[in-house]
């Protein structure tokens, strides 16, 4: 059966790669971009069932608009793959505070912004599916991008608890944790801070170049998530936390282990802090 797509950011990298294979399924398409000129482009892939349409994530009543539009235009959204946003990578200290805002601005309230814009219907019609991006460093901390990761690990913890709320709705919802992949994320799509202490160097800037190496070398591909996220979509019973890419199975490991010996290595004073057993007060 067509189902009708909403995905953000579709001019590049994963959002492409989704509205592409969802196209070859038969499905039709609204793909938001930021540009005019990106739309005649994404139109293209399939005319008749792929639709353009300007979309900045971080305003919210044009969010709220865009959906009104495509519910009236197009259809029910059946699928959101809230796909839009960035990376920000520095240290916490040489960071500033907008760069902070900025990053969960798109990230975070422009995720939820367009999974509010999509649930009215959603819910009514007890059917939907929500696929919200994270990232392996929305699981487990890596130094070097903590704005970033703090962004997708609010909307793990946001996208957990939807998929409680709305299940007796019929609506599923999906965090898929993306460890790295070929797209523009770690070159022209990341914003850089500028480096400003020099104390940071041994640390940092070992991270920074390896990313930067990285990029366009890595092991994911994006074709290989979209097909993924489709075999999703088509599961009766679909997960609320998905991780693609070999690398993210292996650093969420590793970060779920450190945690887990720091929980056993302190487990007595954790502990501590109950009020006894007999139910009195000291």
């Amino acid at each position: 059966m067509s189902k009708v797509f909403l995905i953000t950011g579709v001019s590049t990298g994963l959002g492409r790669a989704f509205a592409q294979e969802a196209l070859a399924a038969g499905h039709r398409v609204v793909g938001t971009v930021r540009k005019p000129g990106q739309i005649p482009e994404f139109e293209a892939l399939a005319p008749g069932r792929a639709t353009g349409m300007l979309l900045d994530v971080t305003d919210d009543d044009v969010v709220t608009a865009v959906v009104r539009r495509i519910e009236q235009e197009v259809g029910p959204v059946d699928v959101l793959i809230s796909n839009a946003g960035y990376g920000v990578e520095g240290t916490v200290e040489e960071s500033s505070l907008e760069d902070l805002r900025s990053q969960f601005d798109v990230n975070v309230f422009g995720t939820v912004a367009v999974v509010k814009a999509v649930l009215p219907s959603m819910r009514r019609r007890r059917s939907g599916h929500i696929f919200t991006l994270s990232s392996m460093a929305g699981l487990t901390a890596l130094p070097g991008v903590a704005f970033y990761g703090a962004s997708k690990f609010a909307v793990e913890g946001i996208s957990a608890s939807l998929a409680q709320e709305v299940a007796p709705f019929g609506v599923h919802v999906t965090s898929l944790a993306l460890g790295s992949f070929r797209t523009d994320w770690a070159g022209r799509s990341m914003v850089r801070v500028p480096r400003t202490i020099p104390d940071y160097d041994t640390v940092f800037d070992p991270i920074r170049a390896a990313r930067s190496a990285k990029d366009g070398n890595q092991t994911g591909d994006p074709e290989r998530a979209a097909k993924a996220l489709m075999t999703v979509v088509d599961a009766e019973n679909p997960p609320v936390h998905l991780v693609l890419g070999s690398d993210a199975v292996q650093i969420i490991q590793q970060g779920r282990q450190r945690l887990q010996d720091d929980m056993d290595a302190w487990s007595g004073l954790t502990a501590s802090t109950d009020f006894p057993a007999t139910g009195g007060q000291t």
